[in-house]
């Protein structure tokens, strides 16, 4: 009988990882694994093959919880017809990969599992009031709360408790409870938006590229700057205490942090263009600390594809990389060709254009202050980048010195060079050493370093600091030396009014260039003019100042 018992909860596996759902959708040449487990998955469903098509699904994932339950009772007895549920449920969860192929199911099982549970009040496994029980819990969790997650959580928790006030050892009554941490597992992803106040409640519009004329999705990738930014995250913020007290060590986050897929943390809201178009915009995070992608850059770029796909799933068209992503995969060019489906950009063109067109005014205040541009000594800092040497180039003709700081000697001098031949009346310097900048009226830094490189030595009085870093380049202490003023570089306000339930870091209503480019991308439709690789071309930058413009979006200076 144990060997039975056994043969018949290996069926039960089996019978519940077949994905008939899935190849159901798939005959109809719908993969029912893209979206539907991030946004509300009936919803998508319904709207992407129709109610026939979404039923016919639908009912097929319940049929197969039933019909385990009806093979298992064979054996007349009620506590493995219990524990058959567990086996049926992990079955659908983790099937084997013959059964799924290269798309492993992301599906939560809520239609197995009342499958499940009608068959296990049918056969008698259960009494109909440990049943209902349940079904009662869901409904009224879903309807109160409206979210589906924690309405099957407190159903199975009903269920588990019914359970253990049966007649039964305790074996069956494991089993419930193991069945709820199974769920809990699966759907630990939808209780962290939760605490972040990201996840979607039953009727809410949840935006899906192509739903509506009126309105683009995107999707941007963000990470923590440093341990402050880890923890501003709810789902993580009970981690700190335990840090303070040392029960956790800041190693132990570090290692946690490198083992997490992206994870979607944010929303931008409110946005709308001056034509009347709405962007709504997916926040993603892998929480990667800066150091991280100098060591791992491998690691880094496969969570830069992994938010990818992730993004698509979301139901997003177009997907920015911020911060240190831009320049992980030969800045995007990897990820690009990794997940071919969806458009990445790394934000160089418009971040370049903003630039662009803020310099022209901060020489021109500068100038208002008495000062003549052509006495003055301007420092690049991070020359050898594209963003820095576009800032040199620039300015080179209307100042009287140019000190550029950069790491590669010889690149940087090649750089010169050809500022010198456009230049000839403008003394160009090279070096390597930051202690060249004190002599600078005028400072631009754009560098990728996850550190501040401008300290208080490093500027004299009066100084103009344009920083266009992220992280910052420049450290708070310089904010004491007398007369300095620091000028955030590459900040733009977009159209509307945003709202958003996570600190961006860059001041309130304000996002960085790279993921404006993003929602401009979005909200034109000029999926062509996305920013890959080191190069820029002067035609996209021209293009995204122009556009934004027109959409309403505003350069901070």
């Amino acid at each position: 009988m144990l060997f039975l018992s056994a043969l018949l909860l290996g069926v039960a596996f089996l019978v519940g990882s077949l994905p008939l759902g899935h190849w159901l959708l798939a005959r109809a040449g719908v993969s029912s694994r893209l979206n539907n487990a991030h946004n509300l998955g009936v919803e998508n469903v319904l709207r992407r093959v129709g109610p026939r098509l979404a039923i016919s699904s639908a009912a097929l994932d319940a049929l197969k919880g039933f019909t385990a339950m009806l093979m298992v009772s064979s054996l007349n007895k009620p506590e493995v017809t219990v524990m058959a549920a567990l086996a049926t449920y992990l079955g659908h969860l983790n099937p084997p990969r013959p059964l799924f192929g290269p798309t492993p199911p992301r599906g939560r099982g809520n239609l197995v599992l009342l499958g499940i549970l009608a068959g296990l009040v049918v056969t008698g496994a259960i009494p109909f009031w440990a049943g209902l029980l349940p079904v009662l819990v869901y409904a009224g969790v879903a309807g109160y709360w409206g979210f589906v997650s924690a309405a099957t959580l407190a159903g199975l928790g009903a269920l588990a408790a019914a359970v253990a006030l049966l007649p039964y050892s305790p074996a069956p009554k494991l089993t419930t409870l193991a069945l709820l941490v199974a769920a809990a597992w699966r759907f630990k992803e939808n209780l962290g938006r939760i605490l972040d106040g990201t996840e979607p409640r039953v009727g809410e519009d949840v935006p899906v590229a192509g739903k509506r004329d009126d309105q683009v999705v995107a999707a941007f990738m963000i990470h923590p700057m440093n341990l402050h930014d880890f923890w501003s995250a709810q789902r993580f913020g009970w981690l700190k205490p335990l840090v303070e007290k040392g029960l956790v060590s800041e190693k132990t986050v570090r290692q946690m942090a490198d083992e997490m897929r992206p994870m979607k943390v944010g929303e931008l809201r409110g946005i709308q263009t001056a034509q009347g178009k709405e962007i709504r915009c997916y926040l993603l995070s892998a929480p990667l600390l800066p150091d991280r992608f100098r060591d791992d850059p491998e690691l880094a770029t496969r969570r830069a594809i992994e938010g990818a796909q992730l993004a698509r799933e979301l139901g997003a068209e177009v997907f920015g990389l911020g911060a240190f992503w831009s320049v992980v995969g030969n800045k995007g060019v990897d990820v690009q060709e990794a997940v071919p489906e969806i458009t990445i950009t790394n934000g160089g063109a418009y971040t370049s254009g903003t630039i662009k067109a803020a310099i022209p005014g901060i020489l021109e205040h500068f100038a208002q202050t008495g000062r003549d541009l052509k006495q003055a000594t301007a420092g690049i800092v991070g020359a050898n980048g594209v963003v820095a040497f576009g800032i040199a180039r620039t300015i080179a003709p209307q100042v009287g010195k140019v000190i550029m700081i950069g790491r590669d000697m010889e690149k940087l001098e090649r750089s010169a060079n050809t500022l010198r031949r456009a230049n000839p009346d403008t003394e160009i310097v090279t070096t390597t050493s930051y202690d060249t900048l004190n002599v600078a009226d005028l400072i631009f830094s754009a560098t990728s370093d996850p550190n501040p490189v401008i300290f208080p030595p490093h500027v004299k009085p009066g100084a103009w600091i344009f920083d266009e870093g992220r992280p910052a380049d420049v450290d708070e202490s310089v904010r004491d030396v007398p007369g300095v003023r620091i000028i955030p570089g590459g900040l733009v306000i977009p159209p509307g009014s945003m709202t958003t339930n996570i600190d961006l870091q860059f001041g309130e209503g304000n996002v960085p260039a790279c993921l404006a480019e993003t929602l401009i991308i979005a909200a034109t439709g000029e999926h062509g003019r996305k920013s890959l690789g080191p190069q820029t071309l002067s035609e996209n930058i021209n293009f995204f100042v122009e556009e934004a413009q027109k959409l309403g979006f505003q350069v901070v200076d």
